[in-house]
């Protein structure tokens, strides 16, 4: 095997087995689906220029995608499912195409590849397809066709999370599916795909909308709520990832049975919307940053259910009753199916739970877009930002933001808010913000120094606030008294990275280390064209941000 899509890859790439525990089996599975997707592809763009275009497939090839995201799907009987359906999906549009005078003919062998019979038949083709992009070409066409695949594979999370809410739109399914067509066109030069990776971006940005539609339109927009990070006597079942709609569905079948119900991770921002507040039983949040996981999480006296990838491993690894649903799957948990939280309910009612209460105190959530920028009964948040800033009460905006992970490192996140002056706000997304969100910034004038805008998509509700700072300031965005200080692990974070490039946000400082994906003269490119810079120490960076 060998994969270099997250930051902890070791020494450049990983070959024998994952740091996030993926084993040799599921990368080469996980490669030859993705070699499906883009053969796929390819017949997906042919067909819409003969007006075939076949919503189904669509929605699959971006459920696809998703699916080899760094420790979403670790089964492989369910990945071989997945990629004989592509190659069904790919015959009968063919099919489709031919009858309306389309073409179906490529050079691609990705179009006419056929799946092996058994599991180590398609594990042998994954080895010799590999990485499905161009390894003929020159190192840095290399580079950026990584980088293009990566923030497909996390756009791609977000548009299948927004089209689980009904949100989506035809351009984003027909953006992967191009780019993805064009791995084997090798009359693209190093500019074409410079080209393409940033539009990667914006094709992220517009999923990254349309799941903040499907998210408050279904559960309201966020509002300023406080969380319990305690505990309360009774039953229990954690519920750890991304997925606002699982939440909800698990609060439904819970009501008044008993069981009390606990975030973690990316699902800590679900307190602050107020069709999930609502439930008297969604009572707190469990634990913090990634390191401390392999500790915590085994002393939960409840069920676990993961929805997406927020874990440094595979969740067999934990002694809970683990519960996997939707893409997540790994081998030795359970998977629920239909949405039905019977079993992972069962289970709760018969593990001890908690015994007694517990106050750990607590910390605040939801100031997203609509809090920050929408008339409340005080007013504005941004008009009182905006006079702070003019009276020199606030000197510097710092988004802190982006992945957690277990490598170390990571403590400068903690150090670098902690030692930010008192007179500097910390805006913060995505659960890098475990190493430090529970610290006790104080205020500016009533205004929290440190304020959650949410999970790792919120980037969108960040970048809306950004950009009316900029408008009410009367600057460029790259005048704002603002400097991203950002963290990376998965290939979501490469995709959000890009949509920052593509919108021309410049000075971001990118930790614990760069992209291993990335070649000497790719970085370059960035550098020359945004000013990304590696982290350094925080004195350093909080420095050179206000211009010490």
């Amino acid at each position: 095997m060998f994969c270099n899509q997250c930051e902890q890859t070791a020494k450049g790439g990983c070959t024998k087995i994952g740091v996030c525990g993926k084993k040799h089996e599921v990368a080469a599975l996980q490669d030859l689906l993705t070699y499906a997707v883009r053969g796929l592809s390819h017949l997906t763009v042919s067909g819409r220029s003969v007006k075939i275009n076949d919503a189904d497939i669509n929605r699959f090839s971006s459920k696809a995608l998703f699916s080899t995201l760094t420790n979403v799907n670790f089964d492989s009987t369910r990945l071989e499912t997945l990629i004989r359906e592509a190659v069904e999906k790919r015959e009968i549009l063919k099919d489709k195409i031919t009858s309306a005078g389309g073409n179906i003919l490529f050079d691609d062998p990705a179009t006419t590849f056929q799946p092996a019979k058994d599991i180590a038949g398609l594990v042998k083709q994954g080895e010799e397809v590999g990485l499905p992009i161009d390894w003929g070409r020159d190192q840095d066409v290399i580079s950026l066709q990584e980088t293009t695949l990566y923030g497909i594979r996390g756009a791609a999370a977000y548009a299948d999370h927004a089209a689980i809410l009904g949100q989506e739109d035809d351009e984003i399914y027909a953006s992967f599916q191009e780019k993805l067509s064009k791995f084997t066109d090798k009359s693209l030069r190093l500019q074409d795909w410079v080209g393409l990776t940033l539009d990667t971006g914006k094709t992220n940005l517009r999923a990254m909308e349309l799941l903040d539609a499907g998210n408050t339109g279904h559960f309201g927009h966020p509002e300023p709520s406080q969380v319990s990070l305690g505990h309360k006597a009774g039953k229990a079942i954690l519920i750890t990832g991304h997925d606002l709609k699982d939440l909800q569905d698990l609060l439904k079948q819970t009501e008044g049975k008993g069981i009390n119900i606990y975030t973690h991770g990316e699902m800590l921002p679900c307190h602050a919307y107020p069709e999930l507040n609502k439930y008297s039983h969604l009572v707190g949040h469990f634990g913090t940053a990634w390191q401390n996981q392999k500790k915590e999480l085994p002393n939960f006296p409840g069920a676990i259910l993961f929805t997406t990838n927020c874990i440094q491993e595979p969740a067999s690894s934990y002694k809970n009753s683990v519960f996997t649903t939707g893409l997540v799957a790994w081998p030795g948990t359970t998977h629920v199916e239909n949405g039905d939280f019977g079993p992972v309910i069962e289970k709760a009612l018969q593990m001890p739970g908690y015994a007694d209460d517990k106050d750990n105190g607590s910390v605040w959530v939801g100031y997203a877009r609509n809090t920050v920028l929408q008339d409340h009964q005080m007013g504005r948040v941004i008009d009182t930002l905006v006079d702070y800033v003019k009276a020199k009460k606030i000197r510097h905006f710092f988004l802190v933001a982006g992945c957690d992970g277990a490598k170390p490192g990571r403590n400068y996140y903690t150090d670098f808010v902690e030692k930010a002056p008192n007179d500097t706000a910390i805006l913060t997304l995505g659960c890098g913000k475990f190493r430090f969100f529970d610290r006790d910034l104080g205020a500016i004038d009533g205004v929290p120094r440190l304020l959650d805008v949410g999970q790792c998509n919120d980037a969108y509700s960040a970048i809306v606030v950004a950009l009316a700072l900029a408008e009410a300031l009367e600057v460029e965005i790259n005048d704002l008294p603002l400097s991203m200080i950002l963290s990376w692990y998965e290939q979501k974070a490469v995709a959000i990275l890009l949509t920052l490039f593509h919108l021309g946000f410049k000075d971001i400082r990118l930790g614990p280390t760069m992209p291993a994906f990335l070649t000497p003269n790719v970085q370059k490119v960035l550098v020359d064209n945004f000013n990304i810079q590696p982290i350094s120490t925080p004195e350093n960076d909080i420095a050179a941000c206000l211009g010490a």
